[in-house]
């Protein structure tokens, strides 16, 4: 005779939504249990939750600012409204085209070339047999990384300036002599190169790290197949990072409208403006410097909001066509 079990798989599945109900309905005590349970874990992650509610969430309040003509003596209440005529002074004014421009050209340009940089960069770091030659590589590019922005921007002025190591290079070279710095047709790439020097060994790291997780029988598999060492970094390594590329190529592409700001604003000056102004130095410069303190909350909040639709877009895209997505 065959035994029958003492509850039947309805009655299994029955008595797991119950609790399932319960757990629902007590979700304070379901919380409270949790917090006992992993108090280290929220104890650890409290100061980056303070972080964030402090610098990202609570200055959000500031944000009617730009829908008036705010005054720091009259405060958020007795400001005049104006609605959006911030918005249309921005949208209007001469600089308007050129400040987008940059800031897309300056990001762009970071995107396409810097970003493929760090992962070629981490192939052929990945290819290199010898340890210590291996380590030194790495420990020099991640250098530059480390060093302040300011001690960068003054070695950049001094090598570009008009008796500079760079400048006398492009001299000897046929170049006219003169202050790179001081023409507008040379910011970018200008700026470009500084930020490979600065960053591209210390945005290899995410890249360094996922190769090394990838599995060495691929490796071994593909050696047999008669696969030499391109082919090994074309089908197994990069399929084999690929979900971190991606993961990091959407971060990216939703940080398009924030460039290096405090880096243009250390080597931009007004003879320049026409290919180094960005959205963020034109609001430092308008908020700060003139005093329009609901124009650059205005300017702000037009460069947040497509931000994040250039993150959601981005995001969208990879799930449909990469069947992977961050959000």
């Amino acid at each position: 005779m065959i035994p029958i079990p003492h509850l039947t798989v309805m009655e299994e599945s029955m008595s797991a939504n119950k609790e399932l109900n319960k757990a629902s309905k007590g979700g304070k005590s379901s919380w409270r249990r949790d917090f006992k349970m992993n108090w280290r874990i929220y104890l650890l992650a409290s100061p980056i939750v303070i972080y964030f509610i402090i610098f990202n969430y609570l200055p959000m309040g500031g944000l009617i600012m730009a829908f008036q003509k705010f005054s720091p003596v009259k405060g958020f209440f007795g400001s005049e409204w104006v609605g959006m005529d911030n918005f249309i002074q921005f949208f209007t004014a001469p600089d308007f085209l050129y400040v987008l421009r940059n800031t897309f050209v300056i990001s762009l340009l970071g995107l396409l070339i810097g970003f493929p940089m760090s992962i070629v960069f981490a192939l052929l770091l990945n290819e290199i047999q010898r340890t210590f030659f291996k380590k030194s590589v790495q420990f020099l590019s991640y250098m530059p990384y480390f060093v302040s922005t300011v001690v960068i921007c003054g070695l950049v002025i001094d090598f570009v300036a008009s008796n500079g190591i760079i400048t006398n290079l492009l001299v000897k070279l046929g170049m006219e002599r003169q202050n790179l710095l001081m023409n507008p047709n040379y910011f970018w790439g200008l700026n470009l190169l500084s930020d490979l020097w600065q960053g591209l060994g210390y945005g290899s790291i995410m890249f360094i790290a996922a190769i090394s997780s990838v599995s060495q029988e691929q490796y071994e598999a593909a050696a047999i197949d008669g696969a030499g060492r391109m082919k090994r970094a074309w089908y197994v390594t990069i399929p084999g990072i690929m979900p971190v590329i991606i993961t990091m190529l959407i971060l990216r592409c939703g940080l398009i409208m924030t460039v290096g700001f405090d880096k243009i604003l250390l080597l931009y000056n007004p003879s320049i403006y026409e290919t180094a102004d960005v959205i963020a130095t034109n609001v430092q410069r308008m908020g700060l410097v003139k005093a329009q303190y609901g124009y650059s909350a205005a300017v702000g909040m037009f460069n947040s909001i497509v931000g994040t639709i250039l993150l959601l877009v981005s995001n969208g895209i990879s799930r449909k066509y990469a069947d992977h997505s961050v959000l």
